[in-house]
């Protein structure tokens, strides 16, 4: 057994790709080695910004001797049977094996030296690899046949022991020679093999362990705050991306000027994260502090004096422009900037950003429901001509300069500069929260302008482009659809708001149509619903509730109140958990199926289509429920005993949904349990006497009718 070293040298690999790349590399080593029949004990990959590396331990030598059996035709096969088989093999006829009257064809293949499996594996490797991006470089980048990477790749150490193994592409030949830290170490390093490496190149300023650099900088970054009497704002995004910047990290803190802090603090953040890869910094009193964090690939003879002076001077000019863009902006109300919009178009069918504000505020004005969790503050009422301002101005903040420069800000900077102007910290809220919640981690809306606005723009957004049959097709949602309608899911259930979706549907579609746009889609509230429930199962899946139960809800039709049918679908998926549900969805699926065989009449359609016979629809018509001789015979106390537990159940159920007590429901139809069990124990449905089989198919369908008055059991899987 020994160890195998594998290094890929070259320029710069991008920060975000490193991860990937190394977990890639020892895959695709692993499967090379199991396609030669070797497996090592363990394989480390690592990754630094000019390189990716592997160490295999425990790798044999060579590959074992096997013999390969292929099965080929019978004894007297037809000639061509024998001779197509012969050719597949290589073999003749005498060399083959016979066995139970079947030729095999058996083929001894010696071991191979490791060295010669690695030495083809190598190169395979290379050109397989999976980068999001790759490149050709030089004089044969004019071929397309030429080698890609991800940056040109300069050099492949490829150590088995102590001894090189021999590979070569696209003119690189394998060796055991590297470069260390690109400034502290000049000219090329010989590694002796895989026990060295990472302490040779430790020595030379590289450090190969991804994971080593990150605690480096993580440490490294707090420590440098605290020594300022400040704390970092962690953030383990930046933590690995400047681990994929450095191979010696070396964290340092650096000031800008107290009079940036004037910006918002957003605005700051966002330019030291996003633009300079640095971390930010809290005070004793938990505000931004006029300091930063950056990480620098190089211990500097100077203590990095003239590095933190540097990242100084490129921050100070990036929070100049910003600085200079947010006071431009205070200058102009932001009811001057609404106007602007009428300029940028919202989508060619629906209109402009202006037009979208209007009918967001006039939707907002139709959405009533009890507001008093929902309260404003500073007694700030949500009447419409208030609504129609806070839509108004909801928007105005894309025509900023800050926004312009920083459009992740969409709303924030709003908030901002509705504060600086003195408008009602209500509206102001609503300008950032109504585009809330933006994903699935993100909060929603708390304030009762706030969660109006945030109803209002999600709705029109769907109501607009399912008007005009822009739909999300599998996996493309390009006008987030999808997500526009989880944010309002999330809103209706996190508050447990009680409105009519599809009355709110009914609005926002006319109020399009007072604004002059026409939406051709005509079905567009039923098709929402059905793509709201589809959503709703996907949203709740986390939550353990299942998704058929969603559906058998839903299929009841008419039901747009999601917080009613939430409350309705956990009462039932409690009830289908017990040994009452259980028995009762059998008792259930067997009466359906007898009704769907019995006629087309009475077929077993779900509560929804229309599939009930007359016999279920009119439980109070007494004639198909009465024998023809005028009374039951002695025989009938389970038709007798069904029939008077439904006279029961369906008065105590409707009467428990009337009142939204779910589970009286649920309570009711586990009443029929035991009257349903008995009757199909001592009943014939199908009974020769066509007036006695109609009053028993009378009676299996009224307790159908009477189930789907809770939920439709036809669409509950089990």
């Amino acid at each position: 057994m020994t160890d195998f070293l594998l290094e890929l040298l070259s320029e710069e690999i991008p920060a975000r790709m490193q991860v990937k790349a190394k977990e890639d590399l020892a895959r695709l080593f692993n499967d090379a080695l199991a396609k030669a029949g070797l497996k090592a004990e363990s394989v480390e990959a690592f990754a630094t910004p000019r390189r990716l590396a592997l160490i295999a331990k425990g790798l044999p030598l060579a590959t074992e001797a096997v013999s390969e059996e292929t099965k080929g035709p019978k004894v007297g096969a037809p000639p061509q049977a024998m001779e197509g088989f012969l050719r597949k093999t290589g073999l003749t006829q005498d060399q083959l094996v016979e066995r139970d009257g079947i030729y095999f064809a058996v083929v001894e293949k010696p071991g191979r030296k490791t060295a010669d499996v690695l030495g083809e594996a190598i190169p395979a490797i290379i050109r397989a690899f999976p980068w999001p991006k790759s490149q050709r470089w030089g004089a044969a980048s004019a071929s397309t046949e030429s080698l890609r990477w991800v940056r040109p790749l300069q050099g492949i150490v490829a150590l088995l022991g102590d001894e090189v193994v021999p590979c070569e592409i696209d003119g690189i030949v394998s060796g055991a020679a590297t470069m260390g830290h690109r400034f502290h170490h000049k000219g090329p390093i010989t590694i002796g093999n895989a026990g060295d490496y990472i302490e040779k190149l430790r020595a030379c300023h590289v450090i190969v362990h991804f994971s080593e650099r990150c605690a480096i900088i993580r440490d490294g970054a707090k420590a440098a705050a605290e020594a300022a009497g400040l704390t970092l704002v962690e953030d383990e995004g930046l933590v690995t991306e400047n681990a994929g910047l450095t191979e010696w990290p070396v964290p340092m803190l650096g000031r800008f000027d107290p009079s940036f802090l004037e910006v918002p603090q957003e605005v700051i953040q966002l330019t030291a994260r996003v633009n300079q890869k640095y971390f930010v910094c809290h005070d004793a009193n938990g505000k931004l502090a006029n300091a930063f964090v950056c990480t620098a690939n190089i211990v500097a003879n100077d203590g990095g004096a003239a590095i933190v002076a540097g990242n100084e001077k490129v921050l100070a000019a990036r929070l100049s422009d910003a600085k200079f863009f947010w006071e431009q902006d205070l200058k102009v109300a932001l009811d001057d900037q609404a106007k602007k919009l009428s300029k940028i178009v919202f989508h060619e069918k629906l209109g402009t950003l202006l037009d979208r504000c209007a009918r967001m505020g006039e939707l907002a004005g139709t959405i009533e429901y009890d507001r008093a969790p929902l309260a404003n503050e500073d007694g700030y009422s949500n009447d419409p001509d208030r609504l129609s301002h806070a839509a108004k101005l909801s928007k105005a903040d894309l025509v900023t300069s800050l926004v312009g420069e920083f459009p992740e800000l969409q709303g924030v900077v709003g908030r901002y500069i509705a504060q600086a102007q003195n408008l009602p910290k209500q509206l102001a809220v609503a300008i950032e929260q109504h585009y809330q919640p933006l994903g699935a981690n993100d909060v929603v809306p708390v304030q009762s302008t706030s969660v109006y606005l945030a109803l209002a723009e999600k709705i029109d957004t769907l109501i607009g482009f399912f008007g005009i049959n822009e739909k999300p097709t599998g996996s493309k949602d390009p006008f987030a659809l999808r997500r526009a309608a989880l944010g309002v899911l999330r809103i209706v259930i996190e508050h447990q708001i009680r409105v009519p979706l599809l009355q709110i549907f009914s609005n926002a579609r006319d109020i399009y149509a007072e604004h002059g746009v026409e939406l051709p889609n005509e079905n567009v509230s039923p098709e929402l619903l059905t793509f709201f429930a589809d959503r709703l199962k996907v949203q709740q899946r986390e939550a353990g509730v299942r998704h058929d139960l969603i559906d058998a809800v839903f299929a009841l039709g008419g039901e747009d109140d999601l917080v009613r049918l939430l409350a309705r679908v956990k009462a039932l998926q409690a009830f289908v958990a017990t040994d009452e549900g259980v028995n009762l969805l059998a008792g259930y699926k067997r009466a359906a199926n007898i009704l769907k065989q019995s006629s087309p009449d009475r077929g077993g359609g779900g509560a929804a289509d229309g599939g009930g016979s007359p016999l279920a629809t009119s439980p109070d018509a007494e004639a198909p429920l009465q024998y023809p001789s005028g009374g039951p015979p002695p025989h009938a106390g389970e038709e007798l005993a069904l029939l008077a537990a439904l006279d029961t159940a369906e008065l105590k159920a409707a009467t428990a949904i009337d009142a939204e007590d779910f589970e009286g429901a649920m309570a009711a139809l586990a009443s029929l349990r035991a009257p349903i069990d008995a009757f199909f124990e001592g009943v014939m449905v199908n009974d020769p006497d066509p007036a006695v089989r109609a009053f028993r198919l009378g009676l299996l369908a009224r307790f159908r009718d009477a189930v789907h008055r809770v939920a439709d059991f036809s669409k509950i899987e089990g």
